[in-house]
């Protein structure tokens, strides 16, 4: 028995999505010929589940009377196929808008089984079209993380069952950023998480207009605020960095220049000179990751101006934790305008 033989014998994999259509489609031929595919729909209105059970996989359709969360999908799809299948030694998760590259799940398998101390392995994320638009290039280029011992995997990514029955499955009260959550405890188990240098998954963020942007910039600032409450303090400090950078740049810098603006004759405005010098820190940074000057420029733009829809976000989860409210999944791909 060959490798691949192998691998398809003890991996099993679980979808996400919500109408995802086409792309849906394509991740699941991606992973035909595993014996254990489980798509977790959310409400979807489209012919996604009917096209799923017609591809012979497992379908979940979530109780959307619950509070929804791709946590919360995870683990279901989880549940169920190691109610299916509980010798299945690896599970890999993918979201249902992304398509799994031929010999990545063997090159996964291959590194968990050289290290029995992993519990999470993640390769390159691509965008199938990062020229369709910039932000769908931010994505792209977002997904470029350093190879190595890592803190944290995406969504995609190949995980030990044992490690992540141990730590509990993920968090489903984390609306975003669940997979670092997850990789903070498991870390904390003395388990590991890797990034090699393997291509994994081509994405379609599907993401043309500036409002999607915001959005989606909106649900990072939440899971910064999300995860530097849960797991800020010592020694993890979880996103605390991100979360003083967000509330300082994002409310900070402008209020104290604008309160002082009359008192100071105007010159507290030049705090605001602090912008095109954070830009430019950024700009060098991402050069210093061997991204081309263009690259760096694009990033280190959008990368101050989401701090503003990121603020946004972390005083929604504030509002919202205070009064003990759950805050309802932020979407990006359904914004208009």
């Amino acid at each position: 028995m060959n490798l691949s033989e192998n691998v398809r014998n003890e991996v099993g994999v679980v979808a996400i999505g919500r109408n995802e259509g086409e792309r849906l489609k394509r991740c699941l031929q991606s992973v035909q010929g595993y014996r254990a595919v489980v798509y977790v729909d959310s409400n979807s209105s489209d012919a996604s589940v009917d096209m799923a059970k017609q591809m012979g996989v497992s379908v979940v359709e979530l109780d959307m009377s619950k509070p929804f969360s791709a946590a919360r999908a995870r683990n279901e799809g989880f549940d169920r196929l190691m109610e299916l299948f509980p010798e299945t030694k690896y599970v890999q998760f993918a979201d249902g808008d992304c398509e799994i590259v031929k010999g990545w799940i063997d090159r996964a398998v291959s590194e968990m089984d050289q290290d029995s101390a992993l519990a999470a392995v993640a390769g390159r994320r691509r965008e199938r079209y990062p020229s369709f638009s910039i932000y769908n290039q931010l994505c792209d280029m977002e997904w470029n993380t350093p190879v190595g011992d890592a803190k944290a995997c995406g969504g995609d990514a190949l995980l030990r069952t044992a490690a992540l029955s141990q730590a509990g499955g993920y968090n489903p009260v984390v609306i975003a950023g669940e997979e670092p959550e997850l990789c903070v405890r498991m870390r904390s188990m003395g388990w590991k998480i890797r990034r090699v240098d393997c291509e994994m998954t081509l994405h379609d963020a599907a993401m043309t207009r500036f409002k999607q942007w915001w959005r989606r910039m909106q649900r990072s600032g939440h899971a910064y605020a999300q995860g530097a409450n849960m797991h800020g303090g010592a020694p993890e400090r979880h996103w605390v960095r991100e979360l003083r950078s967000i509330c300082f740049w994002a409310f900070v810098v402008p209020l104290i220049s604008l309160l002082l603006a009359w008192p100071t004759s105007g010159l507290s405005l030049l705090l605001l000179i602090g912008y095109p010098v954070l830009m430019r820190r950024v700009y060098r940074y991402y050069q210093g990751r061997g991204f081309t000057n263009s690259d760096a420029r694009l990033a280190a733009i959008f990368d101050v101006l989401a701090k503003f829809p990121q603020f946004v976000g972390v005083a929604v989860f504030y509002v919202n934790h205070l009064q003990s409210k759950h805050t309802k999944l932020i979407e990006y791909k359904g914004a208009t305008q």
